[in-house]
């Protein structure tokens, strides 16, 4: 014999299965929330940091004038090759860098600025290991025959290549995705609105210094850097901006 429990009880024991689960739903959707910022942060200081040191080696081992140029990449077989693995790696947190972000905004992503945040982000990595490739196998070439590079010219011309894909082009793609990332950032204020016009003087930067001072290609690794502390200290402190709709 089945003994049915009354209607008022029957509704008050949904009433609160659901309320639970509600809870369990709102309590796992905070800790999405303030997890994905955090891995973003991190990425991107990863990056930040490996990138800054590459190129930091890269300037100390190779200086600027090119007279004794291959006499410099000879006496660094050390530092060179240390600073192109960095790269690798720093690309690989870069692109875990972006593939956070775009999971922080969510369906409040804009279609056209995320193409082009998405598009410059991956033709960035694709210009610094496309240089890294380049100066990877000029120097292994130039340490082991250099009669086979020096006569002909082949390594100054090898050397202007890597210098255009990585500080011209490269810078380029790189200002692009801040003015990108910025006005994504400005327009859904996950963080404060004075670092997404920061972004928008340092992507004009990167544009007018391009080629011109060697420098400013720091700018952009400390961009990044600022903006992923920003988001990991907002993390750590459990509140979490909620990403609002563009305006």
């Amino acid at each position: 014999m089945t003994v049915q429990a009354p209607r008022g009880q029957e509704k008050k024991d949904n009433g609160g299965r659901v309320g639970k689960f509600t809870m369990a739903q709102d309590d796992s959707l905070i800790h999405e929330r303030l997890k994905a910022p955090r891995a973003a942060a991190i990425a991107g200081m990863i990056f930040s940091l490996l990138l800054i040191a590459s190129q930091l080696l890269v300037w100390i081992s190779i200086p600027a004038n090119r007279a004794q140029a291959e006499l410099d990449v000879m006496t660094h077989g050390k530092e060179i090759p240390l600073a192109l693995n960095l790269l690798p790696f720093a690309g690989i947190a870069f692109l875990w860098f972006i593939a956070v972000v775009r999971n922080r905004l969510g369906v409040l992503e804009d279609r056209f600025f995320a193409t082009v945040f998405l598009g410059s982000g991956l033709l960035y990595i694709a210009l610094i290991f496309t240089s890294a490739v380049l100066a990877g196998g000029l120097i292994r070439i130039l340490q082991g025959v250099p009669e086979i590079l020096l006569p002909a010219g082949s390594y100054a011309l090898g050397r202007a290549q890597v210098y255009q894909a990585m500080n011209v082009y490269g810078t380029k793609m790189a200002s692009v995705f801040v003015f990108s990332t910025s006005t994504i950032l400005l327009r859904t204020r996950i963080v404060p609105r004075w670092m997404a016009f920061l972004g928008y003087a340092s992507g004009a930067l990167l544009l007018v210094t391009v080629g011109v001072v060697l420098w400013a290609a720091l700018i952009f690794p400390l961009w990044v850097f600022l903006i992923s502390t920003a988001m990991l200290l907002e993390s750590l402190s459990g509140v979490s901006r909620v990403p609002q709709g563009p305006r």
